[in-house]
């Protein structure tokens, strides 16, 4: 038995892997390939590929999105005047909840995309943007978070960090999806398990609390005082270790990169190489035997952050990244026509029938 079910194989997947050296493979092209070739919606293409249709390519695929971006703009009035006011991680679940039965896999990303520029200019007190059906999501995204369009370099930082996370196995939330899925129900049932899973903090809610701790630590003025007073009483240093990547995350360098490029001057990116540098050697310290090196959420904390996108919405834009991969996982799993149903171990107590 495995707790945690670390080593388990639950599914067999042409989707994406994860080999020795810590680089993730998805349809059989690394993910600095896919950052440099392909992009957010060329990787949709081939993560969709025989299964959410055929002879994909990355301009099929925005012209789909863009077309399903103004029906989702179109159905708006079915939840959002319910979910305006509501914390934006509840107001994203409410859309998806609105979603048909039925909706294809380009209108549910289509309408988290939506959602996310619907709410947050709802908080603002301004009202929704009618999407560009022509753009890519990035450059929608921005322009209606912002009410203009941004500059191509926020545009391509936005989607390089959407194409670097989009996938890395079987994580918790793709799993979620799979299983749901796995019932027959219906696609839009499996994608709101998959989001529910997806908000929790040890899993996509981890990089806006990256943020908050380099604020924390930069607020002491004492990295190493605050992160030995911090690993003493047992907190976890968020941003540090990760169950599959047992070396240094290798897409945490190319969001580096990435931030490097749309800003060379980041002083928060200095700050934070200062006490990973730090933390590294604390955890050595403190947790000696394990491997503890920094993980993705840091790196993509801080691109967000320069991109312009605030914390609580990291959680949701992160989920627009990964959602077309759990569509792509989901409808795999359907093909398999198998329903996944593990047993469990009983530990309880037991009533002693004397008759």
């Amino acid at each position: 038995m495995s707790g945690g079910l670390e080593g388990v194989i639950a599914a067999e997947t042409v989707i994406s892997n994860l080999d020795e050296s810590g680089t993730v493979w998805v349809r059989g092209h690394s993910i600095n390939e896919l950052v440099s070739n392909y992009g957010y919606e060329g990787t949709i293409a081939l993560l969709w590929e025989d299964f959410a249709g055929t002879g994909l390519t990355r301009e099929s695929v925005i012209a789909q999105l863009g077309a399903d971006r103004a029906l989702a703009f179109s159905r708006l009035e079915d939840w959002l005047p319910k979910a305006a006011h509501r914390p934006l991680i509840e107001g994203v679940r409410r859309a998806l909840a609105s979603l048909p039965e039925d909706s294809s896999a380009s209108a549910i990303t289509a309408t988290l995309t939506v959602a996310i520029t619907a709410l947050l200019r709802a908080q603002n007190g301004q009202p929704p943007m009618a999407p560009n059906v022509t753009l890519t999501t990035s450059a929608d995204l921005l322009r209606t978070i912002r009410g203009e369009p941004a500059e191509q370099r926020f545009v391509n930082a936005l989607d390089t960090y959407l194409t670097t996370v989009i996938d890395n196995g079987l994580g918790t939330s793709t799993f979620a999806g799979r299983v749901i899925i796995s019932t027959q129900a219906s696609l839009a049932s499996a994608m709101l398990g998959a989001y529910g899973a997806f908000t929790g903090p040890l899993h996509g809610g981890a990089p806006s609390l990256a943020l908050d701790m380099l604020d924390r630590i930069g607020a002491s003025g004492d990295i190493e005082g605050w992160l030995e007073h911090a690993l003493a009483g047992g907190e976890r240093l968020i941003g540090f270790g990760h169950r599959m990547f047992r070396k240094r995350d290798p897409r945490a360098d190319i969001l580096r990169s990435a931030l490097q490029r749309l800003d060379p001057n980041n002083q928060r990116l200095v700050f934070a190489q200062e006490v990973e540098r730090r933390a590294v050697g604390a955890l050595a310290r403190y947790k000696p035997g394990r491997r503890l090196e920094a993980n993705i959420e840091i790196d993509a904390a801080l691109l967000l952050d320069a991109i312009g996108i605030t914390r609580e919405a990291f959680t949701p834009i992160f989920a627009v990244a990964r959602m077309p991969a759990w569509i792509a996982h989901a409808l795999e799993q359907r093909k398999s026509g198998r329903m996944m149903r593990p047993t469990s171990h009983y530990i309880g107590r037991q009533s002693i029938d004397t008759k």
